[in-house]
């Protein structure tokens, strides 16, 4: 199938579907009429995605993004791949090197070679060969292996994602119920302009409409850009928590890093303080949600729904 003609229908595969954001775009792509195969290391977790298709139409396979011959056969046959596979920090199992900076080329060759008609990638903003930051340069290598591997890939790069199962307000709102101190880092005046998960999953979808997409790199920010200082104070705001924030040099931050990483689980690596000291907004120039027709919602719209149950006496989403 040709990228001049937009792509409707047939099986879709979706490396990490089972994750934060690939669960809706896997509910995307199943409402759009594709068989829709979820890929992850551990195939259960995909179980609870089946109600969003019909029978038979979402499919759990095993497939680890950092494996040639598995990623090979979750591609056979497919119209689309899309993958989302990324981590925030490492572990014995999953390193930066290999999930973020060689598996995109896997993809793009196992792609290539079973004449996939489309590829969509996942990014990040802030991918970038020369940070001192590994997790973006491994987004960034990440990138060119799958552009050499697959030059039609078309590349999402969102900012910080949030949504009722984001990592982000959920931390901060636990953390502000249980902490007297929430801290933040070098003034707390690095930049993010917040997406919501579903405008992206709408980002995946609107690429498929769009032959022209094809081989072209998007930035994805919400309407409105915030400080750190500020995501942390609104969150203070709708949980109706009196807390005390923190400034701490960043070189105080990396002394804690430094203790939290011998957690299995982090909460804040060196790494990621790296991170925390460049702005994570659009690119003068880039293409974005305008390109692809979307209008991205506000947070405001969205997050205080699932803040409140950080609330005092607030209720739990339910599971």
């Amino acid at each position: 199938m040709s990228v001049s003609a937009a792509v409707t229908g047939g099986t879709a595969t979706v490396f990490g579907g089972a994750g934060f954001i690939g669960r809706y775009i896997v509910k995307r792509l199943a409402a759009r009429g594709f068989v829709v195969r979820v890929a992850g290391r551990d195939p259960e977790r995909a179980l609870a995605l089946k109600p969003m298709g019909v029978p038979g139409q979402i499919v759990p396979v095993r497939a680890s993004v950092t494996d040639p011959r598995a990623v090979a056969a979750a591609v056979a046959g497919a119209s689309v791949v899309v993958n989302c596979v990324g981590i925030l920090f490492e572990s014995a199992g999953a390193r930066f090197a290999a999930v973020q900076g060689e598996a995109p080329g896997i993809v793009g060759r196992a792609a290539a070679e079973a004449a996939v008609a489309r590829v969509i990638h996942l990014s990040a903003i802030g991918a970038d060969a020369s940070s001192p930051s590994v997790y973006a340069r491994t987004k960034a290598a990440g990138e060119a292996a799958l552009r050499a591997a697959f030059p039609a890939a078309t590349i999402l790069r969102p900012s910080i994602v949030f949504g009722p199962e984001d990592g982000f307000f959920n931390r901060f709102g636990a953390l502000a119920r249980l902490l007297p101190v929430l801290p933040v880092y070098g003034g707390g005046r690095t930049r993010f302009q917040p997406v919501y998960v579903g405008d992206v999953a709408d980002a995946v979808i609107a690429v498929l409409d769009r032959p022209e997409s094809a081989g072209r790199t998007y930035e994805l920010g919400g309407p409105r850009v915030y400080t750190f200082r500020e995501l942390i104070e609104y969150i203070l705001a709708e949980t109706g928590r009196r807390r005390l924030i923190l400034d701490l040099p960043f070189s105080v931050g990396a002394l804690q890093a430094r203790l939290f990483e011998l957690l299995p689980r982090p909460p804040l690596t060196r790494d990621q303080l790296l991170l925390l000291q460049r702005d994570n907004v659009v690119s003068e120039g880039a293409l974005t949600f305008s390109d692809l027709g979307i209008t991205p919602k506000a947070l405001e719209a969205i997050v205080p729904s699932y803040l409140v149950q950080y609330r005092a006496g607030g209720r739990r989403l339910a599971a």
